[in-house]
């Protein structure tokens, strides 16, 4: 591709970057992976640090720095990889000065939104793939923005993480649907309803387009949304609605959206954080069963459910039912392939077009309900309101805009 050229699925003109190797380390084949942990908070103790030092174990990685803006909490997770025997890694309060002195092939980037597009773009630019928690980046101007910073032919690549992606189960269901067992996918339904009080919003940078960068769609519902599309392809258009029903933010507390896929097959999708019984759920009728995915934060084999029309032959039910080795959706799962992909220099999942697709489609909520239209996919570009922040502009919806009613009635398109 040339560097005048655009990738498929984006929108932006930024000339593309070429990486320059570290000229002193072995290559990525011949060597653990150097890795370096941006943000030491729960996210990165709970689920970057267990997956690290199972990969550790199997030599396939080391942690050798950590940064946080708080020393104590830097030094803390420093203490607690090398309790793991994952690394002996060094703490750091400066992003760049880690980058300069440790030269990490990897960096995960556990801190809140408003900081992925920097910091992602520091790491790529210091020839560091990177592994970045969800949301990537707050808008589709950041995150082409970050593409442009990556590198061709090899990487270094930015891949989101999208976990629910990853697992036997979703696997299956993929092989199952790509091959069209179940015969063509028609109706969808995809949910993410769960519960957060006053409390949760207390916290300054949450319910805030400028921290958060949006809502439950954003914030909550975007695995799910992911693994919609990962599982059904892409999709061509999109109408919503949004509301403030509850709780006093700046983003939405609940969304429901109607979504066509280029197949055909035709969703609806809820996001909220309004609802005591949570649940996170896809389901999918296809012409010879219905697959479902029904748990709460990560699913395993018995999460999904196939029921086949009354017609299939019991041999072909029993198989679509033969799920393999119980491989749980985790970060380790994800970590491990984006391993491999960086030792074979591909472009991973999760990355470039193919990572962006949910954040348009979440771009394309929003425009819809803000602005009571249908959006196409591809419509939202250099330009559009919507392209360089999620509530484009819209009144009631951009910050200091407009106040919440007083009566919590819904704000709706």
């Amino acid at each position: 591709m040339a560097a005048s050229e655009t990738a498929p699925g984006t929108n932006h003109r930024h000339p593309r970057r070429h990486p320059h190797p570290h000229p002193h380390l072995a290559p990525l084949t011949d060597r653990r992976i150097r890795v370096a942990v941006i943000g030491t908070g729960a996210i990165a103790r709970d689920s970057h640090l267990p997956a690290l030092a199972r990969l550790a174990e199997e030599g396939e990685t080391e942690i050798v720095a950590a940064v946080d803006i708080a020393v104590e909490s830097a030094e803390g997770f420093c203490a607690e990889v090398a309790a793991t025997a994952a690394g002996t890694p060094h703490p750091f309060t400066d992003l760049d000065r880690m980058l300069q002195e440790q030269r990490p092939d990897l960096v995960t980037i556990c801190t809140p939104p408003t900081l992925h597009r920097d910091q992602t773009v520091a790491a790529l630019r210091a020839g560091a793939w990177v592994w970045c928690e969800k949301p990537p980046v707050p808008s589709l101007a950041d995150f082409d923005a970050v593409e442009a910073q990556e590198g061709e032919d090899g990487g270094p690549y930015a891949s989101i993480v999208f976990q629910h992606r990853f697992g036997s189960g979703t696997r299956h269901v993929r092989r199952l649907l790509a091959e069209q067992a179940m015969g063509r996918p028609l109706v969808a339904h995809c949910q993410t309803t769960w519960y957060r009080d006053t409390a949760y919003y207390a916290v300054p940078w949450r319910g805030r387009w400028g921290t958060e960068g949006g809502g439950p769609a954003m914030g909550h519902g975007i695995h799910q949304m992911d693994l919609l599309l990962d599982l059904l392809g892409p999709w061509s258009e999109v109408r919503a609605m949004a509301g403030r029903l509850v709780h006093d933010v700046e983003t939405e507390d609940v969304s429901t959206a109607l979504v066509r896929f280029e197949n055909g097959a035709m969703a609806t999708v809820v996001n909220s954080v309004l609802s005591p019984d949570e649940v996170s759920r896809i389901r999918i009728d296809c012409e010879r069963a219905t697959v479902e995915l029904t748990h709460l934060y990560g699913h395993r084999n018995d999460n999904w459910v196939i029921t086949p029309a009354r017609d299939v032959p019991d041999t072909e039910a029993a198989a679509w039912q033969d799920f393999g080795a119980d491989v749980p959706s985790s970060h380790l799962e994800q970590l491990r392939e984006l391993i491999a992909s960086m030792r074979a220099g591909e472009r991973p999942r999760s990355s470039g077009p193919d990572g962006r697709t949910s954040l348009e489609l979440i771009a394309a909520l929003y425009k819809s309900a803000f602005t009571d239209t249908t959006v196409k996919a591809g419509e939202i570009g250099p330009g559009d309101p919507f392209y360089t922040a999620m509530h484009g502009g819209a009144p009631g919806w951009a910050p200091g805009a407009g106040e919440r009613a007083a009566s919590g009635a819904e704000v709706a398109a």
